[in-house]
C-alpha cells in the first residue's frame, strides 16, 4: 500500500477582506486547479478588535458554497433570503450560494478573542446556477469524538473512518464529497484517517506539529497532499489540525471576486445579473 506524500508547503499571506477585517489567506487566486474541489481557504485570528469589528458589510456569491468554522467568537449572518444566524464559538455556518446570495457577517462583539475558518467550495456546473441555500450548526450538531488513541475529532463534512470508528459528518455534499475535520492529536499520538484514494487532499497546523509520514509540518504551514494511499499523522508534542479531502471536480474554473463560474461569459452574466439586481431572483 502507498503512503501518502506531502507535495508543497505554504505558510499563506496576510490580507484583508470585507471592511478590512485582517486574515490570512492560506490558499485561493492563482491555479486554484490545485486545490480542486476546494477554491480559498482564509484563516482569521486576533484579539484586537480593530482587527475585525468592520466585518463583512452586505456582499454577493455566485457559483459556490462557503463554510465558515468559528473556533472563537461570535458573528451574526443575514442575507436577502431572509435568513438570520449568530454563529458562536464551535459552530459551523454553510451557506449555498449557487445562483446568488447577498449577505453580510457582522463580528457580534466588541472586544476579545476572534478566530475561525472560511472555506470556499466549488460547485458543478449542473448546481452552479441552482437554488440557494443556508444553515447554521450550533456546536452541539456537530459530531465531536474521542478516538481511542485519545485524538479528538471535530467532524464539520464527511465520514471520519479510523481506529475502528466510522462517524459521519454534520454535513454530506454530492459531488465533491467533502471531508472536513478538526483533529486534535495529544503528544505522542498518531493516527491513519481512511479517505477514499482521489481525493484532494490538504492540511493546515494551526497548533504545534506534527509529522505526515515522517516528513515535519509546523505551525501555521499548509500540506497539499498526494491523491493515493494511506495518510499517517503523528505528533510529538501535540497538535490541532484541520483536514480538507474532496473529490476534485475537474471542470473549468473562472473566478472574478465573489463569483465562480466555468467561463468568463457567465462571469460577465453574473456581473450583468448583479448590476442589473437580478442576481438573486
Amino acid at each position: 500500500m502507498s503512503t501518502r506524500e506531502i507535495l508543497a508547503i505554504s505558510s499563506g499571506r496576510a490580507t484583508s477582506d470585507g471592511a478590512g477585517v485582517r486574515l490570512t489567506r492560506l490558499f485561493g487566486g492563482a491555479a486554484p486547479e490545485r486545490f480542486d474541489p476546494f477554491l480559498m481557504l482564509d484563516e482569521f485570528g486576533s484579539d484586537n478588535p480593530d482587527e475585525y469589528i468592520a466585518g463583512f458589510p452586505p456582499h454577493p456569491h455566485r457559483g459556490f458554497e462557503t463554510i465558515t468554522y468559528m473556533i472563537e467568537g461570535r458573528m451574526r449572518h443575514e442575507d436577502h433570503l431572509g435568513n438570520v444566524g449568530l454563529l458562536e464559538s464551535g459552530g459551523v455556518q454553510w451557506m449555498t450560494a449557487a445562483r446568488g446570495v447577498i449577505h453580510s457577517e457582522m463580528p457580534q462583539q466588541e472586544r476579545g478573542a476572534m478566530r475561525g475558518f472560511q472555506l470556499w467550495l466549488n460547485l458543478p456546473s449542473k448546481s452552479k446556477l441552482g437554488d440557494p441555500d443556508y444553515r447554521d450548526f450550533a456546536p452541539a450538531e456537530i459530531p465531536r469524538i474521542t478516538l481511542p488513541s485519545g485524538i479528538e475529532a471535530v467532524i464539520i463534512a464527511g465520514q471520519a473512518r479510523a481506529e475502528g470508528i466510522d462517524q459521519a459528518g454534520a454535513v454530506q455534499r454530492p459531488d465533491t464529497e467533502p471531508q472536513l475535520f478538526d483533529l486534535r492529536l495529544p503528544a505522542g499520538s498518531s493516527i491513519e484517517p481512511q479517505l477514499p484514494d482521489g481525493h484532494r487532499l490538504m492540511l493546515y497546523v494551526f497548533d504545534g506539529e506534527i509529522s505526515v509520514a515522517g516528513k515535519r509540518l509546523g505551525k501555521n504551514q499548509l500540506a497539499r497532499l498526494s491523491d493515493q494511499g494511506e495518510l499517517q499523522l503523528a505528533s510529538s508534542a501535540g497538535a490541532r489540525v484541520l483536514l480538507l479531502a474532496g473529490r476534485p471536480l475537474g471542470e473549468p474554473i473562472v473566478q472574478y471576486g465573489p463569483f465562480v463560474m466555468n467561463s468568463r461569459e457567465e462571469i460577465e452574466q453574473a456581473l450583468r445579473d448583479f448590476r442589473d439586481g437580478v442576481l438573486t431572483d
